[in-house]
């Protein structure tokens, strides 16, 4: 499928989807929003695909919502709009393989929603995140103010979406939002280390141990448990726990190969 907002490329069972609106720093328009959405439908239909980078063209990650289309839209409009933005990120989120954000540059309102989407979390130096909705005179409609307090406290949380200031980096690195700061020219090299290092995993094993920590956010402790313990005893049937644990008594690499 062609694309016109992003560019999606496949290369050695990686993905990389590269948000290309560069001339307005990637604002997430329906446009983008449904595009998203489609290429994520795509990646999770492809069994060949074992990681996902997202990342954006220009000296931005995405700034939240193209505030130009917004702007005259009714509240009935808005509503629609917000569904489609939160239908995006939510397909991010549920896709099956892990999904990296490659925070290049501004991953303002929908771009911290989208980053935080994501399992694991690259920022440049250069990077800057934040809630600035209430600027606008509204609140953030991308799970802004869901997912955040989950990652980084309900505290901090509230303060960036009440103050609407930005973070930069550092903190951002500081209170857990990501999981490592590289410097800007390391930054694709670093997530494709990353990447390169997830897609050699075993994939049943994976989308398991996704699966399962997701899963913490949302039930109590012991049906937690009995969800792991559950996927892990499902995992005894497979090939590649065969294999694992062969390779580990024969002091050698595994040779996985998802079944």
């Amino acid at each position: 499928m062609a694309y016109e907002t992003l560019i999606y490329e496949k290369e050695d069972n990686m993905a990389l989807v590269r948000l290309n609106r560069p001339d307005v720093l990637n604002a997430l328009s329906t446009k983008m929003s449904l595009e998203i959405a489609a290429v994520f439908d795509e990646i999770q239909g492809d069994a060949e695909i074992h990681v996902v980078t997202i990342t954006g063209a220009g000296r931005a990650f995405l700034v939240g919502a193209d505030i130009a289309e917004m702007r005259s839209m009714t509240p009935p409009e808005a509503m629609g709009f917000l569904r489609r933005v939160q239908a995006a990120i939510l397909a991010v989120e549920k896709c099956q393989c892990p999904v990296i954000a490659a925070v290049n540059g501004l991953a303002l309102g929908g771009g911290t929603e989208l980053s935080l989407a994501c399992d694991l979390r690259i920022a440049s130096d250069k990077a800057q995140f934040g809630q600035p909705e209430i600027n606008l005179g509204i609140i953030p409609g991308g799970g802004g103010t869901q997912r955040l307090p989950r990652v980084v406290g309900l505290t901090k949380a509230m303060e960036i979406c009440l103050t609407g200031l930005p973070i930069d980096a550092a903190e951002a690195f500081r209170i857990g939002l990501v999981n490592r700061v590289v410097p800007a020219e390391s930054l694709m090299d670093e997530t494709r280390k990353l990447a390169q290092q997830l897609a050699s995993r075993p994939q049943l094993a994976l989308h398991r141990a996704k699966a399962a920590v997701n899963l913490s956010r949302s039930v109590d402790l012991a049906s937690g448990l009995d969800y792991e313990i559950q996927s892990c005893v499902m995992l005894w049937y497979t090939e590649d726990r065969k294999e694992g644990m062969k390779a580990f008594l024969e002091k050698r690499q595994p040779v996985f190969t998802g079944r």
